[in-house]
């Protein structure tokens, strides 16, 4: 072990800021459960907004990705349950170039992969897509269109059941402040809406994409004047899983809410409310097309899964005569984790609503942080991908520091 340690000091020490050059290598520890294209973060004290290196012991070097506030992403290929692996960290790693690719495009922000959209951001308001919609319904601060490897798009905006449906958004339904009664999700009513204020920050990179923008839901009911109830942040970051056997894209989305003044927002039991998807119209059930559901706990039919609670569920269909989905998995530390969800039981609408299970309340001083993670590809759920993928999201991979 001495003689590794000094190797490695000989190898970094050049070049390399004092302060920087204690880091000298990382291990990785499996834990209880096998582990493949598994996202590992962890804080990397010294480095900020920049791309390094992982070396592994066969000589590959994986990209690892710091962000602003030190914390370090890469994509560990494998790695066997009860196993641990130690990577050394190459600070000279020539620059790469960015694997999701993030930019502006008006009132957007699109996401990209080797060319491939996968994703856009609407940040403000943009055109209403049809003459006949008031402009009551305009709103931005919503993901769509989400699109598979394959290019199939799997979400929906403005659809004409319900216009006030936009992708993937989070709104709230039944509540009441201050003695009123807001209603964030049905915009028709012109009660309530949520306002998209500013991007804070959004970046491209090597091992992900990703930004930071900034929501506001207003009481369109007090007087004289609409008054502000809550602030939401939400981050999102963005990864492209395209070596094995089914390529997909993965994304998180991180919503921080709190209130606006010294009033709470009270949100009493309901069916819905919260994180809602709409998925791609094709899969309408009074058409040939029907919505595909499948849940965590293996149920597939629509109706015996809602109001049920599971980690994840499946959500999908045929386009252009392919099947295509995408899968919401909840995180354990969300509140009333795993949340109950409502299936629509006509539609291809899906809400992880944990208002369902009783009332809830935002109250000043406190921050509702709601934590998700979408896994988007072609073909159909593998139960056994998707179970993975949410174990890595709930119980990550350790990682140890090793210094010089």
């Amino acid at each position: 072990m001495q003689l590794r340690l000094a190797f490695l000091l000989i190898v970094f020490i050049h070049g390399i800021p004092t302060a920087r050059a204690e880091v000298v290598a990382v291990e990785v520890s499996a834990g209880e459960w096998d582990r493949t294209e598994t996202l590992v973060h962890f804080p990397l004290p010294g480095f900020k907004n920049t791309t390094l290196g992982l070396r592994s012991k066969g000589g590959l070097v994986l990209p690892l990705q710091v962000d602003r506030a030190g914390v370090a992403t890469f994509i560990l290929p494998k790695l066997a349950k009860g196993r641990a692996t130690i990577f050394d960290l190459v600070t000279e790693h020539p620059r790469l170039p960015p694997v999701i690719l993030v930019k502006r495009a008006k009132d957007k922000l699109r996401f990209s992969h080797q060319g491939k959209t996968i994703l856009e951001y609407q940040a403000e308001p943009g055109a209403l897509p049809r003459k006949d919609i008031d402009k009551i319904y305009a709103r931005g601060g919503y993901l769509h269109p989400v699109y598979t490897p394959k290019g199939k798009l799997v979400t929906d905006d403005f659809p004409l059941q319900h216009t006030h449906h936009h992708g993937i958004w989070f709104p709230w339904t039944k509540a009441e402040f201050e003695g009123r009664h807001p209603d964030f999700w049905n915009m028709g009513d012109g009660s309530a809406r949520v306002d998209f204020l500013k991007l804070e920050t959004n970046w491209s990179g090597a091992v992900h994409g990703g930004f930071v923008a900034r929501h506001r839901f207003m009481d369109l009911t007090a007087k004289p004047k609409p008054k502000a109830v809550i602030e939401e942040t939400w981050e999102v970051r963005v990864y492209a899983i395209t070596e094995g056997t089914k390529p997909k894209w993965i994304f998180d989305l991180t919503s921080t809410q709190w209130c606006s003044g010294a009033s709470p927002l009270i949100l009493p039991q309901y069916r819905y409310g919260g994180l809602g998807v709409r998925g791609n119209r094709e899969w309408d059930q009074e058409k040939n097309n029907p919505t595909a559901f499948q849940t965590a706990n293996g149920v597939t039919d629509r109706l015996a899964g809602h109001a049920t609670r599971a980690r994840w569920c499946y959500m999908g269909g045929k386009v252009d005569g392919a099947q295509a989905g995408l899968t919401i998995l909840g995180h354990p530390r969300n509140f009333r984790a795993p949340q109950p969800m409502r299936i629509h039981p006509k539609e291809p609408f899906f809400n992880f609503a944990p208002q369902q299970f009783g009332g809830m309340a935002i109250r000043p001083g406190e921050k509702y942080v709601s934590r998700y993670r979408f896994v988007v590809a072609d073909g159909a759920p593998i139960a056994g991908d998707l179970h993975r993928i949410w174990t890595d999201f709930a119980h990550p991979p350790e990682v140890r520091i090793l210094k010089r």
